[in-house]
């Protein structure tokens, strides 16, 4: 195996052999033309970001600038894709992302990181354990996802969290580490903030 196919598979490689370093070069040249088009050039945005992303929904999606992440073709999205500010991604390892996403500024989801050690940290090695996040999903602004995290269905992640651990369905979690404070029930529906009622009938 070489050191993309170690990568590929969630073991420790070297991130500067194999061709990698070119891979993440030529993601940065897209990434730049991105973060530097015009706003209302909407088409030409979304082509760069097919050009860039594993995968990507026939519809409508939405990245605002600036974005990041180191190859694109391990990050996989569904439709109605929506990404607020300075999102970040770490796709050493698989990110898959379900339908009807959206998340607030200063998002990381980080699939990569280090030994503990500091000689095993100084050999150079590294790491990129896959992450999925499922359908219905809002992750609040300035959240961290870690490495081997999974995310169920109908999940909202509250501001500020760090995510460590698997998050059920159907939860509102938050903290610091992040974790499942309550289920989300149908009584949930009629209010668009904590104790406030939704005052228009159109929300259902």
């Amino acid at each position: 195996m070489d050191q993309k196919e170690r990568m590929l598979n969630n073991l420790p490689y070297r991130s500067w052999l194999d061709g990698l370093s070119e891979e993440r070069m030529a993601c940065k040249k897209k990434l730049y033309e991105y973060n530097n088009m015009p706003p209302d050039k909407f088409e030409e945005r979304n082509a760069i970001l097919r050009e860039i992303l594993g995968k990507t929904p026939d519809g409508w999606m939405c990245i605002e600038s600036p974005f990041h992440c180191d190859y694109g073709y391990n990050i996989e999205i569904g439709k109605n894709f929506f990404a607020n500010y300075n999102f970040i991604v770490l796709d050493v390892g698989k990110v898959k992302i379900g339908d009807e996403f959206m998340c607030g500024p200063n998002v990381q989801i980080c699939t990569a990181g280090h030994p503990i050690h500091p000689e095993s940290r100084n050999s150079g090695y590294e790491y990129g354990i896959n992450i999925t996040i499922g359908d219905n999903v809002w992750i609040g602004g300035n959240v961290l996802v870690c490495p081997g995290v999974h995310i169920g269905n109908n999940v909202v992640i509250g501001g500020g969290s760090v995510v460590t651990k698997d998050i059920p369905d159907n939860m509102l979690a938050y903290g610091n580490p992040c974790r499942p404070v309550r289920e989300i029930t149908e009584a949930d529906r009629d209010f668009y903030f904590k104790d406030r009622k939704f005052d228009v009938d159109d929300y259902k």
